[in-house]
């Protein structure tokens, strides 16, 4: 590629905040798909990931889009996308990380991916990146026309429509607010911008734990609530302990250890009825997904930003022991779920002028 800025390189990242900052920010909606920064010299389109692993081969149908919407020679800062019904389904996107060419082809055409476009980088022949965001933001409202699968992010500069929108679009499958320095330039793998994500608190009931790679000690707890049947369904992991910690863990819990062959609602022969851990990881299909098994008697609190599905989208936080609570009183009714909102309401209309307006 002859572009003035060529991959690989890191995107520019955000720091957490607790709450909308004010003062010369541009806000926009927090997507919650794969992030991505698009390359493309003419008929070369590349799709680069946040870790800098190439996503092109996984999404055939969006390099068609880009091909028809974008000009000949430009660099874009975004999020990759699928939209099922009103909403973001972050697990139809999983899926399309696949090994087999068949299904990423057959899943391009059943849930075709859209880009999402929040930064331009660069356009023809100059390096936009030590322009401030102002200039560049509108730089990208104007560079190219409507498509249905290739958007400007919505965007504003008022701070409480977007205090606004991050009580609202989480209905919609985004997760929270943005906010960058309107006079800031593009900092490469650099937390230069702010995030503000949703967070709430849940009782949940420890039943296994997985290995650290540093050693034999507590890496992540493993957490489940019940379903309404009585099952107790896998929904993520909390993790973020001390070193010191990692090792009390191992002698706290070993009472609770199941011993190999005694009944545990996560081993034994898998009926489908509900979600168990131990299912293989699409970005690293090498990594050990083995667990030790507790009983689970335990209950513990956690913070957790958003719920997918069934599960928690993210590790959540541990934050105390609960032995007030009995393991059979933690189920799904105790979560505080958003009101349902039309992703159609967030996208905007495919007129790109109208839909980067506040």
């Amino acid at each position: 590629m002859a572009l003035p800025v060529i991959p690989p390189i890191e995107p520019m990242l955000a720091k957490s905040a607790a709450a909308v900052p004010t003062g010369g920010y541009l806000y926009e909606p927090k997507w919650d798909g794969f992030r991505c920064l698009v390359f493309r010299d003419g008929d070369d389109i590349e799709l680069g990931s946040r870790g800098g692993k190439p996503l092109t081969r996984y999404f055939p149908e969006l390099i068609a889009s880009l091909a028809e919407a974008l000009p000949p020679r430009c660099v874009l800062d975004g999020e990759i996308v699928v939209v099922r019904g009103s909403r973001l389904d972050f697990d139809g996107l999983s899926d399309r990380i696949h090994p087999a060419e068949s299904r990423i082809r057959l899943l391009a055409e059943q849930t075709p991916a859209t880009f999402v476009a929040f930064d331009v980088l660069a356009l023809d022949d100059e390096d936009l990146m030590g322009r401030p965001l102002a200039q560049r933001h509108e730089v990208l409202v104007r560079l190219f026309a409507p498509h249905p699968h290739v958007r400007v992010s919505r965007s504003t500069q008022d701070p409480d429509l977007a205090r606004t929108w991050f009580e609202t679009f989480e209905g919609a499958g985004l997760d929270g607010v943005v906010a960058k320095p309107l006079d800031g330039t593009y900092r490469p793998g650099e937390r230069a911008m702010v995030k503000v994500k949703h967070e709430r608190t849940a009782d949940v009931v420890v039943a296994g734990y997985r290995l650290h790679k540093s050693g034999p000690v507590v890496g992540s707890l493993m957490l489940g609530l019940y379903l309404e049947a009585g099952v107790l369904n896998y929904v993520g992991g909390a993790s973020a302990f001390t070193t010191a910690r990692r090792a009390e863990l191992v002698d706290e819990l070993a009472p609770l250890v199941v011993p190999e062959g005694e009944e545990h609602p996560w081993t034994g022969e898998d009926d489908g009825g509900h979600r168990r851990p131990g299912t293989l990881n699409r970005w690293n299909a090498g990594k050990d997904r083995s667990f030790v098994a507790l009983r689970p008697e335990r209950v513990c609190e956690v913070r957790y930003d958003q719920l997918q599905a069934d599960r928690f989208r993210h590790s959540a936080r541990f934050l105390r022991w609960r032995p007030d609570r009995q393991p059979e009183s933690c189920g799904y009714d105790q979560l505080d779920l958003p009101a349902a909102y039309d992703l159609a309401d967030v996208l905007g209309p495919a007129d790109q002028s109208a839909s980067s307006a506040g």
